[in-house]
């Protein structure tokens, strides 16, 4: 037996696909179950008559479970999706079925990604198996203005996406539409890749944290934190330079899309381990519903040539690697927050408290009073 086998199997990364309904998951999926790229992929659906199936179908493994012509297998979802999850685990270890190397959930309308990455991220056996390479958005780019400008929901999925897929770009009339859609889910998320929908499959589902073979893959893409400094700049540059409010560019940042945004902490200097629990502590308790999305790269006091990934939803933040080295030169930590009615302020109060000022210890009792967060427990 190789030493190989004994040590912890690689995690296998976990793909969300979600999208408004008619955005173009359906025709996006079946393009995504007929494309060999997905051999030894599993989908996980909710029922099968959601994709027209009978064309690609091979043999059923089981009455959940089918197996397609290009070597996907597509499940539906039994109980709720912990158990799934487990399930194919348990056959994928006791070799009923083979083993796969992804697997892609479709959520269903209008369902929100979070609970998914929440459920995955917080089970204690389902976050060391899998990886959350992350979340895939469909918007239709025709009536894409349309389902933002309705529902904070679709907002909320753009958010957190690291790769937002415009379908239907055919469709539309005005090249100046498409371009101001465009520029606006990079506004909402400027951190994620906007891709059209006939993008090589591998461009849309991959680029997470892990790659096929469970290694760590490229960081800096999937944390894209020079992309979000750089859209805070602009930002903060343009509501500076522009006393007139009532310029082009403040009439169509609808009331959802200025309740979600993003921002970037850093820090020069290592963070004491401590200092970084408690900081996440504080803002988990006080704050965690708000917080869509936390990725970070973090320098350790203790151990600062071997960079930790921070990943984490809502009230669930958790370390899924540490890396053999930094990514680039640039060693400071970095972690970018997707927030949802919650300012860049108190979140960087209580950042500069823990971390922020070298040679302070412990933050002082009066920071902390000041500070309404620690208040909140």
């Amino acid at each position: 037996m190789s030493d190989r086998a004994a040590g912890p199997l690689p995690p296998i990364p976990l793909t969300i696909l979600t999208g408004f309904l008619g955005a173009g998951k359906t025709t996006l999926l079946n393009r995504l179950v007929q494309d060999p790229a997905l051999h030894d992929t599993v989908v996980i659906i909710n029922e099968f008559g959601e994709i027209g199936l009978d064309h690609l179908l091979v043999e059923t493994v089981s009455d959940d479970m089918i197996l397609l012509s290009a070597g996907c297998l597509c499940c539906t979802v039994r109980g709720d999706l912990i158990a799934t999850l487990e399930d194919l685990l348990r056959k994928r270890d006791n070799g009923r079925i083979g083993p796969f190397r992804r697997v892609i959930i479709e959520t269903t309308g209008l369902a929100d990604p979070a609970p998914i990455l929440h459920a995955v991220l917080y089970h204690p056996y389902l976050s060391m198996r899998y990886a959350v390479e992350g979340v895939v958005t469909v918007i239709d780019a025709v009536n894409g203005k349309g389902t933002l400008d309705a529902h904070v929901e679709a907002v909320r999925q753009a958010a957190v996406a690291e790769r937002i897929v415009l379908a239907k770009t055919d469709l539309v009339n005005d090249p100046a539409d498409l371009a101001r859609l465009r520029e606006r889910l990079h506004q909402v998320n400027p951190g994620a890749t906007l891709l059209d929908a006939d993008a090589p499959i591998e461009a849309i589902v991959a680029g997470g944290l892990f790659g096929l073979d469970g290694k760590i893959a490229d960081v800096r893409d999937w944390l894209k934190a020079e992309a979000v400094e750089e859209a805070e700049h602009r930002s903060h540059a343009h509501q500076h330079g522009d006393h007139d409010h009532h310029g082009h560019h403040h009439h169509d940042v609808n009331r959802h899309d200025a309740s979600i945004h993003a921002f970037c902490l850093t820090s020069d200097q290592p963070i004491r381990q401590g200092a970084l629990d408690t900081f996440l502590d504080f803002l988990r308790s006080s704050q965690g519903a708000k917080l869509l999305r936390v990725k970070g790269l973090v320098a350790l006091a203790e151990d600062p040539e071997h960079p930790v990934v921070i990943h984490g939803v809502q009230h669930v933040i958790h370390v899924p690697a540490v890396l053999p080295r930094w990514p680039s030169e640039d060693r400071r930590s970095r972690i970018v927050f997707i927030v949802q009615d919650l300012a860049r302020e108190p979140v960087e109060k209580l950042w500069n408290a823990f971390v922020g000022s070298p040679g302070i210890d412990q933050p002082d009792a009066t920071a902390l009073a000041d500070n309404p967060l620690s208040l909140r427990r």
